[in-house]
């Protein structure tokens, strides 16, 4: 693959930092976008040289976020509140839902404000999704805010998608209390999409990765398949259950030569 071009500051709001790498920007390095700059992409290709499945976990992780949305909408869901939702790239979420049903619903929430900005623009003529700037950690805020107030109606089916979002999160930010406050605001009916990274296949290899990671203003929080399912609280997971991200509902039957490369334990859960 082509590197992206150095494309300076046009793409980047006014006051942005780019002193320091985005792990949203990283992200979308890895999925082949341009909306990165040299430090991000300086970021990435350490990680890569560490860990030449990187690019390809962002890859699994991206393929998984469409599966479970095609599965959503076929439950009915048509309401999607995606949270970390990264830089848009082939595969929105509110290409694959609206594809389906044109009436389907997607808000796009990240702290990231390249992604917000670059999603906004994209979005601008389309009145069934929207982008907003948020961290996902504030939960009260992001329920409140008109975007979400005036696009989602939280008493109808909604999901809530955390595509490798809460490996971000640290332990002291209570990410199980998280869960449970988006679960108590969308009710009875919603469903939860998750993909979450881990280490505990190669804890060397993952380990060089966390510490690149330590630079940006997300540091990574690796967790086990154990911890992950704690953090689910009232989700019910559904078949296959919480299993490494290539083998939930694949699109295919062929054998997965090696179903832990990629780090990535990812279900598909309903609240209970």
């Amino acid at each position: 693959m082509t590197d992206a071009p150095d494309t300076g500051t046009d793409i980047a709001p006014p006051g942005i930092d780019l002193s320091r790498p985005s792990a949203a920007r990283v992200y979308d390095y890895y999925l082949g976008g341009f909306h990165n700059f040299p430090i991000d992409r300086d970021l990435a290709e350490a990680a890569i040289a560490s860990n030449p499945d990187g690019r390809g976990s962002a890859r699994a992780g991206r393929a998984f976020l469409g599966r479970a949305v095609r599965h959503l909408a076929g439950q009915g869901v048509r309401q999607f509140l995606d949270l970390g939702s990264g830089i848009p790239t082939a595969g929105n979420v509110h290409e694959i839902a609206q594809a389906i049903d044109p009436t389907s619903r997607v808000v796009y929430v990240d702290i990231e404000p390249v992604a917000v900005t670059h999603g906004q623009q994209i979005l601008a003529d389309n009145p069934n999704a929207t982008s907003v700037q948020a961290d996902l950690r504030d939960v009260d805020h992001i329920l409140a805010l008109p975007a979400v107030r005036d696009l989602l109606d939280l008493t109808r089916p909604t999901a809530l998608l955390l595509s490798l979002a809460l490996h971000f999160i640290p332990d002291a930010d209570n990410p199980t209390d998280i869960l449970r406050r988006y679960r108590q605001a969308l009710g009875p009916h919603s469903w939860l999409a998750l993909s979450h990274g881990t280490d505990e296949f190669d804890p060397t290899r993952f380990g060089t990765a966390s510490a690149l990671y330590a630079r940006t203003a997300t540091p990574l929080r690796f967790r086990t398949r154990d911890e992950i399912h704690a953090l689910l609280g009232d989700y019910r997971l559904v078949p296959p259950g919480l299993v490494l991200v290539e083998q939930w509902q694949p699109d295919t039957i062929a054998d997965i030569p090696d179903p832990q490369r990629f780090g990535i334990w990812a279900g598909v859960a309903r609240a209970s």
